[in-house]
């Protein structure tokens, strides 16, 4: 009878340490907005940045804007501007942060109308030549993305921050795109040509 109550009692007791250490941080909205001043002056009060070279945060799934959080303030993704602002930031500061954020609403772009056409071809029915898998797989055909799943909201995103995202998953300048490589692997079948039209493309998807 001992050992069986000693051995439940351990059970539980590995079972609460496991618990703890995989315990879900859950984010706030309202106490992330407090923290959010010094995000506001590169993207916008509500995420909605002015500036093409900094994303819009507004409407991001939380997923994964928490994972990209975490991910430049160890280093795992270097983003130069971001350098050091997160250093001071716990588990739930990000939480809160990515919980307001993904709360707002985006605002949308215009589309180059010289490029949409080749721009929705790739986003909606991908390059079967080259092997490359339309965008529309991960991201929804209104360029939702999937929240759940952690794969971004891409409608109304600056063309020129997406433009540079896909060039620097072609060169291996960014590389947290999991295991699997899949970013790197679609990034690396398109030209500066297809990355372009592309990334007007979704500039004015919604």
């Amino acid at each position: 009878m001992n050992k069986l109550l000693v051995s439940l009692l351990l059970t539980l007791g590995v079972t609460g340490i496991a618990q703890a250490a995989g315990a879900v941080v859950v984010g706030d909205a309202a106490a992330g907005q407090a923290k959010t001043a010094v995000c506001g002056a590169c993207h916008g009060p509500d995420g909605n940045s002015m500036a093409p070279n900094f994303p819009k945060l507004a409407g991001q799934g939380d997923r994964y804007l928490l994972k990209q959080l975490h991910e430049i303030k160890d280093g795992k993704r270097q983003v130069l501007e971001m350098t050091g602002l997160l250093t001071n930031l716990n588990d739930q500061d990000l939480a809160d942060i990515a919980a307001y954020y993904s709360s707002q609403k985006n605002s949308v772009g215009a589309a180059d109308p010289a490029l949409v056409a080749r721009g929705e071809a790739l986003f909606r029915g991908g390059d079967l030549q080259k092997g490359m898998p339309a965008c529309t797989g991960c991201h929804s055909p209104d360029g939702q993305g999937n929240a759940a799943a952690g794969f971004p909201h891409l409608g109304g995103q600056h063309a020129s921050y997406i433009e540079k995202q896909l060039t620097d998953f072609r060169e291996g300048e960014r590389t947290n795109d999991g295991d699997s490589m899949i970013m790197r692997g679609i990034a690396a079948k398109l030209s500066n040509k297809d990355i372009k039209a592309l990334a007007s493309y979704i500039q004015g998807l919604h």
